[in-house]
């Protein structure tokens, strides 16, 4: 083979490169490339197409693209990549990013670049890439233009560092690939036999090239901390296996237990964001000594400060157990941090209890009463022939088919969960990590295509709007999935927010007067608007015990209907 540099086939030698990158991407677990057109990325897109250990999934919207990814990873647990070309593409991964650096999931970022003589010389889309998603990626590396001068082990070990790395901490992380032209040819890589050969037997052994050994962490929890003590269980963003293992642990320590709806869960403990606006009522928590926390990312601004004020003026322990090393404080309270696997600690500590736990046990069962009177008083709110409210889908949300996950949207809708539903034992994913409204129906379109589970959406006005063109991801989906869109025409969450009055509805709410029967036409989805609680439920039952593919079922409601009946509803509150 003539090495000299003149004689080199630079389109082949991209697709060795790429070749070696991604067949060692599927030995740390890579099944799933999420990929948008282009022309730079081309070596990176025909590798994956080619590579049998790999399924593609495609989008022309690369801030979609970066969502489907996420969602993926969200419900496999397994890091998904994704392959882009040069410029704008690129910058449009960073919501995606920055979601999965507070979250946690595991995204592979690929990006296609001009080589280095081309960037910042007014050369065609080419921008600076290096560093572009700043401290929102674990690590990134810049990858020189493939040449024949850089052996390929050293592009391996490369990337198993960077592959380790992410193994330990999670989130993303940053491969930039600058690709000089050209970019094509008809010639077979066998062109670099040789060079290819160097690797030896690592072609053949299905085994990473370099191994980082990793000791897991050793926090076993101490069981003379946790009984005897009157304690309190918070549950956030966690998997319906933890929460409930946290469920089985609060009824053998009789501790009350309060469960987010990311959960998936509930308990005899249920719509405290609500019933904690009655002090007097519930000052029978001042006694908690302990609180155990499990997961992160807690939808209830009410708990949160209650949880803040409480740490600090009575000194109770705070223990926040979770797999991430990242810290979870965010009003810097006293914390021991547990960085073990939920459910092995649970599990650890339930073995290391007494036989019988018997001090304090029960001690808050009272407040129970309190869970009680606000679901009765929140049930007056459904009438299955009135008209549709959002509460009303708030507090039927544990009535849809026990087959199907949910997928929760942020802004108003996320809230209401929080404040009515009582879910049993239901996935339920969200990007509760930067909590923003983009990328919602692309990331809800990520959670089906790894698991393949019948899927209910529910998604703002707003959001849809802003995601409206990754409907074209339920295109052709054949598992069955309902998108709730709650239809309030525009930011019906500035009702609740001290906003000022005069600039609300021009400067926050934007009300924009749409529907969005034409938008599921534009995308050949099925589309409904049903006008009573019952016939939505009807709707919904139907089409995921018996349908496939995508339903769009949108519920229009007055502007502030909901804010009202908070409004109406916390006034009752105060006067139990």
């Amino acid at each position: 083979m003539n090495t000299a540099v003149s004689s080199v086939n630079q389109a082949v030698l991209n697709r060795v490169w790429c070749q070696v990158l991604l067949e060692e991407l599927t030995r740390f677990g890579v099944s799933e490339v999420c990929v948008a057109p282009g022309s730079r990325s081309t070596p990176l897109t025909l590798e994956a197409d080619e590579n049998p250990n790999l399924n593609l999934h495609t989008h022309f919207d690369e801030r979609g693209l970066g969502f489907l990814a996420l969602g993926m990873a969200k419900a496999s647990g397994k890091p998904v990549a994704v392959v882009v070309t040069s410029g704008t593409a690129v910058a449009n991964l960073l919501p995606a990013i920055a979601e999965a650096k507070l979250t946690g999931e595991k995204l592979v970022i690929l990006t296609a670049d001009r080589p280095v003589e081309l960037v910042a010389c007014g050369a065609n889309q080419a921008i600076d890439q290096s560093g572009i998603f700043s401290s929102h990626v674990t690590c990134a590396v810049e990858l020189p233009s493939p040449s024949l001068q850089v052996p390929l082990k050293w592009l391996l070990t490369t990337v198993d560092q960077v592959m380790a790395e992410q193994e330990q901490k999670g989130s993303a992380i940053h491969i930039n690939c600058p690709f000089p032209e050209p970019l094509y040819s008809d010639q077979p890589k066998s062109l670099y036999h040789d060079y290819s050969a160097l690797l030896g037997d690592w072609w053949q052994s299905g085994k990473r090239f370099t191994y980082k050994h990793f000791s897991q962490p050793g926090s076993q929890p101490n069981v003379s901390d946790f009984i005897q003590r009157n304690g309190l269980i918070v549950v956030g963003s966690v998997t319906a296996g933890e929460a409930a293992q946290a469920k089985h642990l609060a009824e053998r320590l009789g501790w009350p237990i309060l469960c987010d709806p990311q959960s998936g869960q509930s308990s005899n403990w249920s719509h405290y964001d609500l019933w904690l606006q009655n002090s007097a009522k519930t000052r029978l928590l001042t006694q908690c000594e302990l609180v155990l926390q499990f997961g992160s990312r807690v939808v209830s601004k009410r708990l949160n400060q209650w949880l803040a004020n409480h740490i600090e003026t009575t000194n109770a322990e705070y223990h926040y157990v979770s797999p991430s090393f990242d810290r979870n404080n965010a009003s810097h309270l006293m914390q021991h941090h547990h960085i073990a696997s939920i459910e092995v600690w649970i599990e650890h500590l339930l073995t290391s209890l007494p036989a019988v736990v018997q001090t304090n046990h029960g001690w808050a069962d009272s407040l129970q009463s309190m869970s009680e009177q606000v679901h009765s008083l929140a049930s007056l709110h459904l009438n299955c022939d009135a008209p549709l409210s959002e509460i009303a889908l708030a507090l039927t949300i544990n009535q849809l088919p026990k087959r199907a996950q949910l997928f929760l949207g942020n802004s108003m809708f996320v809230r209401l969960v929080d404040m009515f539903s009582r879910l049993d034992s239901v996935e339920v994913y969200s990007n509760r990590g930067a909590s923003g409204i983009d990328g919602l129906v692309a990331t809800a379109a990520g959670t089906v295509k790894a698991d393949k589970q019948p899927t209910v959406v529910f998604i703002g006005d707003t959001s849809l709007l802003y995601d409206v063109n990754s409907l074209a991801l339920l295109s052709n989906e054949q598992t069955p999935v309902v998108v709730v869109v709650t239809n309030n025409d525009g930011g019906a969450i500035f009702d609740l927010l001290p906003v000022p009055e005069q600039q609300k509805q021009s400067l926050y709410q934007m009300p924009h007067g749409f529907d969005f029967m034409h938008a599921a036409q534009q995308f050949k989805l099925d589309y409904a608007k049903p006008e009573t609680l019952a016939d939505y439920q009807r709707l919904v039952e139907q089409h995921i015990e018996q349908g496939s593919g995508a339903l769009v079922v949108e519920i229009q409601t007055p502007a502030e209907q909901a804010s009202n009946q908070l409004k109406e509803f916390t006034q009752q509150l105060h006067a139990l």
